[in-house]
């Protein structure tokens, strides 16, 4: 297939997402998040390009598929770039998604996918929308051009409104940065409230080139807590097992005061989770 691929992550062996096609409009994101892992694999990551022949090669794609298995969209790069406004690439896959019989995770963390409300609202859709604090000033050092947090909780209360079932993912969880109870909090009960129905949970995980940027933007928090990055996982370094599942434990039992299913991504404590899926999927 051109476009479209069956989901895996570097065949993660703690990752518990169901089976799924994956599929990103866009190469490079311009959210230019700190903590991104894309530039580890992606050329010019924070630079955006929209992908040629696209909606040709879509097509042909949706020909050979199975309708059953949803399509996530976007796995490695926002399918909600500050060029869709001009560019509508991202509204023409929706549109020629409305030709399939074919389910959609949409993941963002921009409010441009307000716009796409009518289609959306046609489609076998759900949103989930990333929010890793509602603390503007920790926003805009860790996420420099992505939407506000104020505008993704607006987004999600415009979507749930229209009755398009939409989940959060709090993700990444940084020791130091927004690990506190009373961040993970003000994310959850602020999403609840605006009608969130799902959180699913990761804490960051350092490569290299990200952690130059973590480093660069909060330097006296990533020297003090380096140490407790000391497990290895694949090339990826993570945090201590028993540490992880601490803060995986405690989304949870928020989540749960909310009302709001849980699970984590890449964590490996599916024993953990309260939600038919990990990724939003059954929200759909």
């Amino acid at each position: 297939m051109r476009v479209l691929s069956l989901f895996d992550p570097w065949k993660n062996k703690l990752c518990t997402c169901p089976t799924k096609y994956s599929l990103n409009p866009y190469t490079g994101c311009d959210h230019r998040c700190r903590y991104c892992y894309i530039t580890s694999y992606i050329p010019k990551a924070f630079e955006v390009r929209p992908k040629s022949n696209l909606i040709i090669n879509l097509k042909k794609d949706l020909r050979k598929i199975n309708p059953r298995i949803p399509i996530s969209m976007s796995n490695s790069s926002d399918p909600y770039p500050t060029i869709e406004k001009q560019v509508l690439l991202t509204r023409k896959v929706l549109e020629t998604l409305m030709e399939y019989n074919t389910k959609l995770l949409i993941t963002t963390k921009s409010d441009i996918v307000l716009r796409d409300i009518d289609i959306l609202k046609k489609l076998s859709a759900a949103v989930m929308i990333t929010i890793t604090t509602m603390n503007n000033e920790i926003a805009k050092k860790l996420e420099p051009f992505a939407p506000s947090p104020t505008m993704r909780i607006k987004a999600i209360e415009k979507l749930s409104k229209e009755e398009i079932p939409v989940g959060i993912r709090l993700d990444p969880i940084i020791i130091g940065i927004n690990d506190s109870e009373e961040s993970i909090l003000d994310v959850i009960r602020l999403a609840s409230a605006a009608g969130a129905k799902h959180v699913v949970a990761s804490t960051y995980k350092p490569r290299a080139d990200n952690w130059i940027r973590m480093k660069t933007a909060f330097p006296d928090i990533m020297e003090k807590t380096k140490h407790l990055y000391s497990d290895t996982i694949g090339h990826t370094k993570y945090l201590t097992k028993q540490l992880r599942r601490k803060l995986m434990v405690q989304v949870r039992q928020i989540a749960e005061e909310y009302k709001l299913t849980f699970a984590t991504c890449r964590e490996g404590f599916i024993d953990l989770h309260t939600a038919k899926s990990c990724d939003g999927t059954h929200l759909i």
